[in-house]
């Protein structure tokens, strides 16, 4: 009797291929969307609220801890305000010192 072998190997590895080149692609995009904004990779970031304000926050390609993901951009409330608001990456060199130095006295929430 033979076994029942409806899936082969390289069925698998063909719909897993389909599942994961379109997930690395949304990750590369996305990172390379903040390169393009913030002139970062990853990390702590400065960003802008709808409203303006400016702080910072911890932004890692295709993770959310502490926003709201809605496509490429983030809700994330905003600790100056306090307000909830889309946020956007911001070239730090495209700000002033002063700008640079209050979005770094405000920080969003700490994760553990």
């Amino acid at each position: 009797m033979r076994p029942n072998l409806s899936r082969s190997p390289k069925r698998d590895v063909s719909s897993r291929r389909r599942l994961l080149l379109p997930l690395g692609g949304a990750v590369l995009l996305e990172t390379v969307c903040l390169w393009l904004r913030s002139g970062r990779l990853a990390g702590r970031v400065i960003v802008r609220c709808r409203r303006g304000h400016l702080f910072t926050t911890i932004w890692i390609p295709a993770v959310s801890v502490k926003s709201l993901r809605l496509g490429f951009w983030r809700a994330q409330r905003c600790p100056i305000g306090p307000h909830w608001s889309l946020v956007t990456p911001v070239r730090a060199s495209a700000l002033s010192d002063g700008d640079r130095r209050s979005a770094a006295q405000h920080h969003d929430i700490h994760i553990p």
